[in-house]
């Protein structure tokens, strides 16, 4: 399949590669009566649909329906780059700062949880995710990069964790990955790669196979919550409820009638490109064999991974900011540029490769780079935000965790300590915003002091 690179997707409006690949799917209809339920799920995502999944399963009497604003597939959990990953967070180094040891040891095991959660999904329900577990290796450009490498690997050992981890010096890493820029990899067998849209739309079918609604292109217009009940407001009708979960991520701040929920997190936007399908030649000039993911060891880092049908993705590398949280309105010209160079400093034998399509969307970061599950008064309204860009695997276990909460199971999920943490909110307005530009600048100045010594910065 060859696609037109002289249109580049321009806005939210437009669909992930993903999704442009598998052309039109079937969706569900629209909400166009009122109606009441037991749990009402906003956001037909990864975590809304595990959610939805998992409580009919354990409680087939519950009426449980999912609103998705688009349909399933469109947001975050159809648009990013299917890393099926332990990662918690921004990275160990700063959940350890801001929490401590053992908090920072239960996150990895959770993390490592979710992983295989979504592994055994996949082979148990047999989805047609495309999915493979070939392992994941972080790559330095710089001394003190591969540095920062060693560091954490010193870290998995004292949390108990070294066994899950492999340093690769610099012949090592160029020997399967033929990059004259890698300098070092740490690498970890326990990750995989996943067509994340593929995926999506699997789930959505898993939970209507054990009786949850699904209503697609039912954006929920406002929120209402009583003693008795909670009320959804959409366009056409109206559901009433016991209990609520918002599974927005990244568009909380769109949810009108619940103003803690806007200040939970803020919207960032990442990017990504993918090539034109590569020869058997360009395969062999760079390796690769062994199809693991990569992502860089920046702070503002650039993920890439190979496709099933040939070609590699890669994503990141800068983050852009939504204003007045117009998420539908981004200009990101300049970071798909900066990707596509990035590409060939990597790979100088692929000088002149096509890019086939670019897009893009929005992640969620919380103000002390933790994700987060909380409450809204007492527990009948739940949410999740905070996926730092790290959401496939921590996504759909956080479905499972809400389902225990949702029908207010003890479990070793809900002992969590994400769950109902004392988190810190994102100021409103322009001070929120000059926050976030700060924040950002500063891990930019970061990078350029860690990639000084190269010919180009990043």
């Amino acid at each position: 399949m060859s696609m037109d690179s002289s249109k580049p997707v321009m806005t939210q409006s437009a669909v992930s590669f993903w999704q442009y690949q598998q052309k039109e799917a079937p969706q569900s209809e629209p909400l166009k009566e009122d109606v009441e339920v037991d749990v009402a799920i906003i956001g037909g995502g990864f975590t809304g649909l595990s959610a939805a999944r998992e409580i009919r399963k354990d409680e087939p009497s519950h009426r449980v329906t999912v609103l998705e604003a688009n349909m399933v597939g469109y947001g975050a959990s159809g648009r990013n780059g299917g890393f099926n990953m332990s990662l918690f967070g921004l990275e160990p180094e700063v959940t350890l700062v801001r929490w401590g040891k053992q908090k920072t040891i239960d996150a990895q095991h959770y993390m490592i949880k979710a992983v295989d959660y979504v592994r055994n999904l996949v082979d148990e329900y047999d989805l047609p995710s495309d999915y493979e577990h070939p392992g994941m290796v972080r790559v330095a450009y710089s001394d003190r990069q591969r540095h920062r490498l060693e560091d954490s690997l010193e870290l998995f050992e004292k949390l108990g964790l070294r066994q899950h981890y492999q340093f690769k010096n610099a012949r090592e890493i160029q020997e399967s990955i033929h990059s004259p820029r890698f300098q070092a990899g740490l690498f970890e067998q326990n990750s995989g790669i996943l067509n994340p849209y593929k995926h999506v739309r699997a789930l959505k079918k898993l939970a209507q196979s054990v009786g949850a609604n699904v209503y697609e292109n039912t954006p929920v217009t406002h929120i209402t919550h009583h003693k008795d009940k909670i009320t959804l407001f959409t366009p056409q009708g109206s559901i009433r409820c016991d209990k609520l979960i918002i599974a927005v991520n990244a568009w909380a701040s769109q949810i009108r009638g619940l103003p803690r929920i806007r200040s939970r997190q803020a919207p960032v936007w990442t990017a990504q490109v993918v090539t034109a399908p590569l020869s058997e030649q360009q395969w062999q000039d760079i390796g690769w064999s062994e199809r693991e993911s990569i992502e860089d060891n920046r702070q503002l880092l650039h993920y890439f991974r190979r496709t099933v049908c040939g070609r590699f993705t890669m994503g990141g590398g800068a983050i852009a900011f939504p204003q007045n949280n117009a998420l539908g309105q981004m200009e990101t010209q300049n970071i798909w540029d900066n990707l596509e160079t990035h590409i060939q400093w990597l790979f100088p034998q692929l000088k002149g490769i096509a890019i086939d399509y670019r897009w893009g969307g929005p992640v969620s970061i919380n103000m002390d780079m933790t994700p987060e599950i909380g409450f809204i008064g007492d527990e009948r309204i739940i949410y999740a935000t905070g996926c730092m860009g790290h959401g496939v695997s921590l996504t759909q276990l956080n479905g499972r965790t809400i389902a225990d909460l949702v029908l207010e199971k003890k479990t070793e999920l809900t002992d969590f300590w994400i769950i109902n943490r004392k988190a810190i909110p994102w100021p409103p307005g322009l001070l929120g915003q000059a926050i976030a530009h700060t924040i950002a600048g500063g891990l930019k100045l970061w990078d350029k002091f860690e990639e000084r010594s190269l010919k180009r910065h990043l």
